[in-house]
Parts: C-alpha cells; structure tokens; sequence
C-alpha cells in the first residue's frame, strides 16, 4: 500500500466482502473516483483537489498546483455519483445471495490536475493557477479507473461532462468548513 487512504479502502472491501460472505448479504463496494461539485466543503484537504482550488479562488488566490500538474486523475460530478449510488442499490436487490463486487464510480474521462485547475479558473473568472512544484508525501502520480462495470452491471453512465461540470461547480455554492452552507 502506498498510503493511509489506500489501505484503510482496502480494509473496509475486504470487510464488506466478509458479511456478505457470512451472512448471505449482498454489496455494492463503490470506489469513487475525484468527486466534486455544488455542497462540497469549503478549505478542507479531505474533500480533494478540486474543493482545495475552488476555495482558492473564492478567497482571491491562485489555486496552488502541486508537482507539474500532469498528475492524471478521473474527476466525476456529485449528481453522477447520487446516480451511481441508486443504481447499485437496485443491483444489490438483484444480487445472488452472498455477492461483494467492486465498482468505479468514474467519468471516463482523464484530465490532470493542472487541466482541471485551469478549466475551473477560467469558469470562475481567474486568477489563474500556480505550478508550485512542490508535492504531499503518499500522493499517487496517476488515479484513473474504468468504469465499464459500472455501466454494464448497474447500468449506469455518468451524463455530466467535464465542461459543464467545472462552469457549474465555479459558481455553485460551497459548504463552510463546519458544515454551514456559506
């Protein structure tokens, strides 16, 4: 394992699978991908990149890139991941008995960081992103994932393009970092 994160998802696919196992029970193990969108928190590492630099820009700063900014990611919009959500309920209804089965809960599209952080600036109206070069120690170079089992298991699709979600999530409202809507 090459972070916390990683290892502590692991534990709890492994756990997941387990019950069903023992129990006859069925799961539904979605691995979400890097979601953003309207209600994220505002300032808070644990929400991911894209929060990180939508709160930059919010408060007049440029977002800050790490590395070169060629880290590959899936970034995956929240009304995407709330369908992938009812969707996999539904399949664990029809499930054969004792059944765990991983799922990406991913766009299909591959951006960087550096992408993202620019289409989010220009959405927003600037200022325009930092390559600072500097990096978080256990951060993976590239994240990406299929998600053709989702879509022929569950059939489900994301329909939120990469576009139209960054000009939403540039406008959209952000939670407070307390959980008050700001």
């Amino acid at each position: 394992m090459r972070n916390v994160y990683a290892a502590s998802k692991m534990a709890q696919e492994q756990l997941a699978r387990a019950w069903a196992t023992a129990t006859g029970g069925t799961a539904a193990l979605l691995r979400y991908h890097n979601v953003y969108g309207p209600g994220m928190p505002q300032s808070t590492p644990y929400a991911g990149v894209a929060s990180l630099f939508r709160s930059a820009l919010e408060a007049g700063r440029a977002p800050s890139v790490f590395e070169d900014g060629g880290q590959r990611r899936d970034f995956v919009h929240v009304d995407d991941v709330a369908a992938a959500n009812l969707a996999a309920v539904e399949w664990t209804h029809a499930a054969e008995s004792g059944t765990a089965r991983p799922f990406n809960i991913a766009s299909g599209e591959i951006h960087t960081i550096a992408e993202m952080a620019h289409a989010l600036a220009d959405a927003y109206g600037g200022p325009l992103p930092v390559v600072t070069g500097q990096y978080r120690l256990g951060d993976v170079r590239h994240i990406t994932a299929s998600a053709s089992r989702a879509r022929a298991e569950l059939g489900w699709a994301p329909v939120v393009s990469f576009a139209d979600g960054m000009r939403e999530f540039a406008a959209a409202r952000m939670r407070g970092t307390a959980g008050v809507d700001t």
